[in-house]
């Protein structure tokens, strides 16, 4: 699937909607918590991308699975829940309002989501 200039804008237009919703969250509120979240979701897709580079590449059983795989998936999936828990854990303690949590959290999933769709449309094919 060829992700041509389109692809490009649109996903550029939803991560400037995601990184404003966080800002503003933090920001509307004098509260600089929040952009833990742009943290957590930035370095959410490394271990999964580093472990995966790790793997044995030259392993023709796919379906065995690796251990180093998925841990990088599981590492991966902790910083996605603690990104989503961290502004829920912080408004709930009383650090933040329930607003920037909600801001947050909404824009740290759409920061998220354009990462994982811009690896995925522009992810190149292996060849042998």
């Amino acid at each position: 699937m060829a992700a041509g200039l389109k692809t490009i804008i649109a996903l550029s237009f939803v991560l400037a909607i995601g990184f404003l919703l966080v800002i503003l969250s933090s920001a509307l509120w004098r509260n600089y918590l929040p952009l833990l979240v742009v943290a957590t979701y930035c370095v959410a897709p490394l271990p999964n991308w580093i472990c995966g580079r790790c793997a044995n590449p030259d392993d023709f059983m796919e379906s065995a699975g690796s251990a180093i795989v998925d841990f990088g998936r599981f590492l991966t999936g902790f910083l996605v829940v603690m990104g989503i828990a961290l502004p829920v854990l912080l408004a709930h303690s009383g650090h933040i309002a329930w607003p920037a949590c909600v801001m947050a959290i909404v824009g740290g999933v759409l920061i998220y989501g354009t990462i994982i769709t811009f690896t995925t449309f522009f992810q190149e094919e292996q060849e042998f």
